[in-house]
């Protein structure tokens, strides 16, 4: 089915709830004005619906496939891509200075979400890229800036991010690709990655890998990690493209989803040595390359809201055209499924999880905005603090979401679901590696605990759930059984949070076994309650409106109602998830190994 971009929720989330006209204010962000980031959406709009959209389930059909050492992508890639190229979407938050347009991450964030849409397997290029553009605004020097960010930013090149191996896994210290100095500035690379993805492709004409390696006399661990620069084709001083490098590419993986997107073996040295330059400093590898990461992780959280409502919208066309059974309570004759109870449940269900995960993520580039581009240094670094503390929450609960809201999706079908042909299965397999790479929900949720709770004392934290209680004091004063109903389950889902996170800061020394069993329900508590907090912001805005006799009313009548919904059927789990975190982490760890 066709993808019809949601860009008057859009719309509402930037403007009521993100504070676009706030962001417009910072230095560096003046051309995000509401009509120009209007016309950028509606544009970006069309661009994904028209041209990337149709793609996506023909590229499931027929995936992108290796030969010889070279892989040809899906038909019709490869004009998409220059197509997007030259329409300037990979640069849209990038500086102009490197021929980006220079936008708020907030404005690039709803293009993010409408290009993963449209084709997960598609976006994932560009998403690697922008990591890629990412390390090097940070790390890399003046020569490598000029040389590699242009060409990306344009669209002409494709950047990768070449973390794990064979025997590593996610545990980067066990790394062993080897770069050795040739004494003239370049390193030699030899080793073997894997899961690359689009580490081979022919839709640009260069492919920049970003590789972490370890220098002959590095200290072991992740402590002795340094990033390479290693590209496909070498680069000259001028900025054209000389010999093939010796990095190539021995195989791609057969996969459950996103069969498209071409996941790479890579193999560095195995003629001579891979020539790479070193980025920023020695040994401080790993740190360049969570920059790259954590602009990743947030990325694969806006997949997760793109898939779902991708979901949601062929669920809710097809249940509409579906004719089957009388009503429970009466009809002269079959009629379409939506008019069933339980499918009404399950529609609900979809949309008010995809626009709460929206919100939050919207909310959260915002937030990146202010930490990056205020005036003011503390400001900028309360910020900062706060958008950390909910990139993992982004990633992992909206991953996490957007596969139960594509199984959901499934069922809404009904057996025809399970048929390849509707393309509700394709979702549903696509949705499985959301929750797994840029770091699997348990590692999330470890960073979570350790990097976002346990390191300031749950600092963050409870200013978060400071503001979710201001917020359920506005709810308490507006009139109706709606927002009474909402205030309640938000200040149980803020009790319930407030606990774990007393109980993660408390118990972190003292019984870490005990803390970590907890920490991914911990992170759908939190994804849960700041979800709902969004949801509750929302509403009281259409209250607002719809009081002052502002907009469209059936729109805004219907985020109130998503808004109850997402209180009574998802916030209500808050309490659930508490229990089992703060009064049974011994049950995880109840048996011995020997008895599974």
């Amino acid at each position: 089915m066709s993808y019809k971009a949601p860009l008057k929720d859009m719309q509402f989330v930037l403007n009521e709830l993100a504070n676009l006209a706030q962001i417009n204010q910072l230095p560096g962000c003046e051309d995000a004005t509401a009509d120009t980031v209007e016309a950028v959406l509606e544009e970006n709009a069309k661009f994904c619906g028209e041209v990337i959209a149709p793609l996506n389930h023909a590229g499931d059909k027929e995936p992108s496939f290796w030969k010889d050492g070279s892989v040809t992508t899906s038909k019709g890639f490869r004009e998409a891509f220059r197509a997007f190229g030259e329409a300037g979407w990979q640069g849209v938050q990038h500086p102009q200075e490197f021929g980006g347009q220079g936008l708020p991450k907030l404005v690039a964030t709803p293009c993010m979400e409408m290009l993963h849409a449209a084709n997960l397997s598609f976006a994932l290029a560009p998403l690697l890229t922008d990591g890629a553009i990412e390390a090097l605004l940070t790390a890399g020097s003046d020569e490598q800036k000029a040389l590699f960010l242009e060409p990306l930013i344009s669209g002409k090149w494709t950047g990768t991010m070449n973390l794990t191996e064979p025997q590593a896994g996610s545990d980067l210290a066990a790394v062993r690709t080897r770069a050795v100095p040739q004494g003239d500035g370049t390193f030699k690379v030899y080793g073997t990655k894997i899961f690359i993805t689009y580490g081979e492709h022919d839709m640009a004409e260069n492919i920049i890998h970003l590789v972490l390696a370890r220098t002959p006399d590095a200290p072991p661990g992740v402590k002795g990690i340094s990033l390479f620069i290693v590209p496909k084709f070498l680069v000259n001083a001028d900025g054209s493209l000389g010999a093939r490098n010796d990095a190539h590419c021995v195989s791609i993986e057969h996969k459950l989803g996103i069969k498209a997107s071409p996941t790479a073996v890579l193999q560095f040295g195995d003629h001579g040595g891979a020539i790479g330059t070193l980025v920023g400093e020695e040994n401080r590898g790993l740190e360049y390359m969570f920059i790259m990461m954590n602009a990743a992780r947030f990325g694969v959280g806006m997949q997760g809201v793109g898939l779902a409502e991708r979901a949601y919208q062929q669920a809710a066309a097809f249940a509409k055209e579906r004719i089957q059974s009388r009503e429970v309570a009466g009809s002269p004759g079959p009629v379409a499924i939506i008019h069933h109870p339980d499918v009404r449940r399950m529609l609900m269900s979809m949309r008010s999880q995809t626009e709460a995960a929206r919100a939050l993520a919207y909310v959260g580039a915002g937030i990146s905005d202010i930490a990056h581009s205020h005036a003011d240094e503390a400001t900028r670094k309360a910020n900062l603090a706060v958008y950390e503390y909910l990139v993992p929450v982004i990633k992992g609960w909206s991953t996490e979401m957007s596969e139960n809201v594509a199984r959901d999706g499934v069922q809404v079908h009904g057996g025809m679901g399970f048929i390849e042909e509707t393309g509700a299965a394709q979702h549903y397999r696509d949705a499985k590696i959301l929750t797994i790479y840029e770091g699997t929900t348990a590692i999330q949720a470890n960073d979570l605990v350790g990097r976002k709770t346990v390191r300031d004392g749950g600092a963050v934290a409870k200013s978060l759930i400071a503001q979710v209680r201001a917020t359920e004091a506005q709810l308490r004063e507006v009139q109706g059984a709606d927002f009474a109903a909402l205030a309640d389950r938000l200040a149980a889902g803020s009790a319930a949070l407030e606990q774990v996170v007393d109980f993660v800061v408390a118990n972190a020394r003292s019984d870490v076994r005990a803390v970590f069993a907890g920490s991914v329900p911990y992170l759908k508590l939190a994804g849960i309650v700041l979800g709902g907090w969004q949801m509750a912001r929302a509403a009281l805005v259409a209250s607002r409106k719809l009081g002052a006799g502002e907009g469209d009313a059936a729109f805004l009548r219907a985020k109130i109602a998503t808004a109850r919904f997402f209180g009574d059927h998802v916030l209500s789990q808050a309490d659930g998830l508490r229990i089992a975190i703060v009064e049974d982490a011994a049950g995880v760890l109840a048996l011995d190994v020997e008895q599974f």
